[in-house]
């Protein structure tokens, strides 16, 4: 274990490396010059070793100096295995998708989410909306929300999305009915009602049954399924019933010979916790970054990696 990852000592630690040793160097970030992609400080950790090789595609999102300062420096770099896995199914199977192509997108906001349904609303057969981000999209179409979660700088968002969806007949499917409570918290009063009669002073907290079966047989029939975003609060056992649903569904679908690709964390907890993990086709290891290879941008650890001149 290295005291540092750059300095003399380093330095002289890795040259007296033998064969079949490895030099384990101190967290990168304890240095400002990591975040910044210093150039000089990426050199300085390039000059340690012969070759580079990125696995860690939860940081291939971020141009700083380990992920992109030195094999830049170093001339060429390679993907390991894992970071090849994550391309192969969050780029290229979403880019050329078995069809039907369905996309489960949920979670709090839209805002972490724009791009993303941008991204996705002209390439997908069906775009199944859930969690907090519903109400947003319920309160741009002039619905009673109560006290649902709201992000009222992005109704307008909203809005033009739904315009854009009516104008060029594409299929986004929001929750017909909803299960909401009085407050948030587990033992609070709960029902089921529309999506149009959510009574002032209550919360929606997860999709109604209606909905989960809706989109269970959506589910059903798609080719290739990604999904990112919990459809409800459901780290609280009343309100994750229809997250655990959609999982099932998508553990069927795969056993059916669809891919099923999951992003997010709080998507993969909620696969882990429903006990289908080993279900799924890919489960992304990487937040931030898979949210941005599914919304189609060129993340900048993987662009500057050269597996042929490696």
């Amino acid at each position: 274990m290295a005291p540092d990852c750059v300095g003399t000592e380093v330095a002289a630690q890795a040259a007296a490396l033998q064969p079949g040793q490895v030099l384990l160097l101190e967290n990168v970030r304890f240095h400002p010059q990591e975040e910044q992609n210093e150039r000089t400080f990426a050199q300085h950790l390039a000059e340690l070793g012969d070759a580079y090789v990125n696995d860690a595609f939860g940081a291939a999102h971020r141009a700083h100096a380990s992920t992109e300062g030195v094999p830049r420096c170093m001339g060429a770099g390679a993907s390991g295995l894992l970071m090849e896995r994550e391309i192969a199914y969050l780029d290229e199977t979403l880019r050329c998708p078995q069809l039907p192509f369905t996309a489960v997108l949920g979670g709090a906001k839209i805002s972490g989410k724009i791009e993303l349904i941008e991204h996705l609303l002209d390439r997908v057969d069906a775009l199944l909306i859930g969690g907090g981000m519903a109400y947003t999209f319920f309160k741009a179409m002039g619905l009673e929300i109560g006290d649902s979660l709201l992000e009222e700088d992005r109704i307008d968002t909203a809005r033009q999305l739904l315009t854009r969806v009516e104008k060029g007949g594409l299929d986004l499917q929001l929750p017909v009915d909803c299960v909401v409570a009085d407050r948030f918290a587990a033992d609070a009063q709960v029902q089921v009602v529309a999506c149009d009669a959510i009574p002032r002073g209550w919360q929606g907290m997860d999709i109604g049954p209606q909905t989960r079966q809706r989109y269970a047989d959506q589910i059903a029939r798609g080719g290739t399924i990604v999904w990112n975003g919990p459809l409800g609060v459901c780290e609280m056992v009343p309100f994750a019933q229809g997250t655990q649903q959609v999982a099932l569904a998508l553990a069927a679908a795969t056993r059916e010979g669809a891919v099923s690709i999951i992003g997010g964390g709080d998507t993969a907890a909620a696969v882990a916790q429903a006990g289908l993990a080993q279900a799924m086709t890919h489960i992304s290891t990487g937040g931030g970054a898979s949210l941005e290879c599914m919304s189609g941008r060129v993340l900048p650890g993987v662009a500057v990696l050269d597996d042929e001149e490696s």
